[in-house]
């Protein structure tokens, strides 16, 4: 009787070996030694099995970090750093196959293959925003604090076509861009010298009648 991982691991197994998909279900279920019943029972298509290989990555590596006793001490900055982190080392693992799901998508827009990724990274990074909201150390901004979410996710994207470029040894470069990226993206999530100006404008234009009375008098 098949299983999930057979499955997966023939596929990975194919794929970088012939560096293509398989021609169909029905030939590679048969070099699997399975029936194509089998295989739908648990996929749709290959493409759903690499979504499911990406979506594996994304939650795994949240619910290891979040199971960490030190999890519940970081800041909201510190957090994303973490999954960063962790993600990169997550993948590393499988590199091979994560450059293979990625070489083909050269446009802009989120890769078919992270369509499962993206909800539950938004997701999480959803929590930690609203933690730091909460707690200040992120500025609420009136209608920009809902697109935080939206500068994540393109850090995201951002990372990760780094990372399966990056040459460096130990891909230290990626550890760099991960820092530089997130900190200077939290930076902007902060309160800034600009949002004080911005809430002293707001002042005066609510108080303009008591500026032009105090202006009448003296």
């Amino acid at each position: 009787m098949a299983t999930s991982q057979q499955i997966r691991n023939g596929y990975v197994d194919y794929v970088l070996t012939h560096d293509e998909k398989p021609k169909s279900v029905y030939t590679f279920a048969k070099k699997l030694k399975i029936s194509e019943g089998e295989f739908y029972q648990f996929f749709g298509s290959f493409e759903s099995i690499e979504k499911t290989i990406w979506v594996d990555f994304t939650i795994e590596t949240i619910y290891t970090i979040q199971q960490q006793e030190v999890w519940s001490q970081y800041s909201s900055r510190d957090k994303m750093l973490a999954f960063f982190y962790s993600y990169v080392e997550a993948l590393k693992r499988q590199r091979s196959f994560v450059i293979y799901t990625l070489k083909a998508h050269k446009q802009l827009s989120t890769p078919p293959v992270l369509s499962g990724v993206k909800p539950i990274f938004e997701d999480f990074a959803t929590n930690i925003i609203n933690e730091g909201l909460e707690s200040g150390e992120l500025a609420d901004r009136k209608f920009l604090s809902k697109r935080y979410k939206d500068a994540l996710w393109v850090q995201f994207a951002f990372i990760i076509n780094f990372w399966i470029t990056d040459d460096s040894d130990g891909f230290e470069k990626t550890d760099e861009a991960i820092e530089r990226g997130i900190n200077v993206t939290f930076d902007l999530f902060q309160r800034s010298p600009l949002d004080n100006l911005f809430e002293y404008g707001k002042f005066l234009s609510r108080n303009g009648k008591l500026q032009e009375k105090m202006r009448y008098k003296s």
